[in-house]
Order: C-alpha cells, then structure tokens, then sequence
C-alpha cells in the first residue's frame, strides 16, 4: 500500500513518451540502418536486459555516437540521461525531445533530472547512463558518478553493465558520425542492490561494483590496437622574447 501511495505522488513526466509512438519507432529504424549498416558493429556476448520492466543500462563513454549504438542492438527504446547544453541545442533539440531523453546539468547536482529518471523507471522504462559523465580520451575508465548507484538502491531496479570499444575513440564527433566505425559491444550479467542502503558507505561501495563490472567487461573485450591521439585544444601561439624571431635565421645560417 505504501508503495502504491508512493507511485501516484508522482507527477506525470514530460520526457517519458510512449515506446509506441510513430515518430519514435520511425527514428528507431533509421538509426538501426545507419549504425549497422554504414558502421560495423560486433556484438560479443548477449543482450540480457529483459524485454520489459524498468532496468538501468550503464556503459563506457567512448564518443557523441556511443546512444546511438547502443539503441541499435537493444530491442527496447532507450531513455537517455543526457548532458543538458545538447538537449536543449536549437539544432538538436527536436531530436532529443523524439527519444525522450532526460537533460542533465553537468555542474552540480541536478535533482530534477534525478527525479525524471526515477519517473522513467517507475513507468517500467529503460534507462541509459554513462556514469563517468564525459567521454574518455583513453582507454580506462573514468571514475563514477554515483548517481547511478543510488538510483538502484532506491528502487531496487537492476543495473545491466555494457562495454564500447572501437575506431570512433578519440575523433571529433562530426568525424565519427560520417566516417564507418569498427565499433564492439559487450553486455554483462545483472546487478541488483537491496534497497535503502543506510550505510554511508554503501553508495560508494555499490558505485564500485558497476565500475568493476564494466572493467572486467573492458579486460575481456577492449581492443589491443593503439589509439589515435585524442584531439587537441586550440590553443593560442607561444610568445615570443623581443629578438627571438630576428636571432633564429643567424643561428640555423652557422649550421
């Protein structure tokens, strides 16, 4: 009984949309000819993530296009937490909007996203994260915001650990959209936490075990090819001392 008080205090949320909608299931058959068709993407071990109730994706971030991958290989739509500056982009908004995805502030915390994603899971939809917040310049993973961690324990909703790896590492996201990828994907087994988790050291500790997930998912399946160097600031030019530019003639002139 108190569960279901709980549920109805909830107020309907705006970025959960119906999976059935056309636009949605029309946006899902493009990209899934675009990402496996144009990209090469190997799956290499199941998909396990049910076909419904709520459940929490996790993954590496590897690049702008890693959302799209992951919605390739996933039979159900997935609602994504994403960074708040590219929801709300005039040019991509509209398309934000068409996947439901929750905007995230990246400074601080955001508790009206935190509240929208625990709307999502309690209307029995999938949630995708990347917990390490931005995207890797390396192959390791960045630490883990806990955010994710503590969403599970409150609703007892089981976390599914995948791993990304390929050539869309390290590239400008404009290069990594047009250009073929060779992409592979991994999915491990379940995690599930008790709910509450009073300790204070429970939500560390539970934010640890999705990290050791995805890395044990990364030392089985990670690529051994080196990686391009990631790209690099603008940066502007050093300033030279007075005479600097006049006194390198004469001295390459004595070699």
């Amino acid at each position: 009984m108190r569960k279901t008080e709980q549920r109805q205090s909830i107020p309907p949320d705006p970025h959960c949309r119906p999976d059935g909608r056309f636009a949605l299931r029309f946006w899902h058959s493009v990209n899934r000819v675009y990402t496996r068709a144009y990209h090469r993407i190997e799956v290499r071990t199941p998909y396990r993530i049910p076909a419904t109730g709520a459940a929490i994706l996790v993954c590496n971030h590897t690049s702008g296009l890693d959302p799209l991958l992951l919605q390739s290989v996933s039979p159900r739509a997935i609602t994504w937490m994403a960074a708040k500056e590219f929801v709300e982009h005039p040019a991509l908004n509209w398309f934000f909007r068409t996947i439901g995805a929750i905007p995230v502030a990246r400074s601080g915390r955001d508790t009206a996203s935190v509240r929208a994603a625990m709307r999502a899971l309690h209307d029995g939809k999938l949630l995708g994260v990347f917990p390490e917040g931005r995207i890797e310049d390396a192959r390791a993973l960045l630490p883990f915001q806990d955010g994710v961690a503590q969403m599970a324990m409150k609703t007892g909703v089981s976390v599914y650990p995948a791993y990304l790896d390929g050539t869309q590492r390290n590239k400008p996201m404009l290069r990594a959209f047009l250009e073929a990828q060779d992409v592979r994907v991994a999915f491990g087994p379940p995690i599930t936490f008790g709910r509450g988790g009073g300790d204070k050291d429970a939500l560390p500790a539970a934010t640890g075990r999705i990290r050791d997930a995805i890395g044990e998912l990364m030392a089985r399946h990670a690529l051994t090819t080196p990686l391009p160097p990631a790209p690099v600031e603008p940066s502007d030019p050093p300033v030279q001392a007075p005479g600097a530019a006049e006194a390198a003639p004469a001295a390459s002139a004595d070699l």
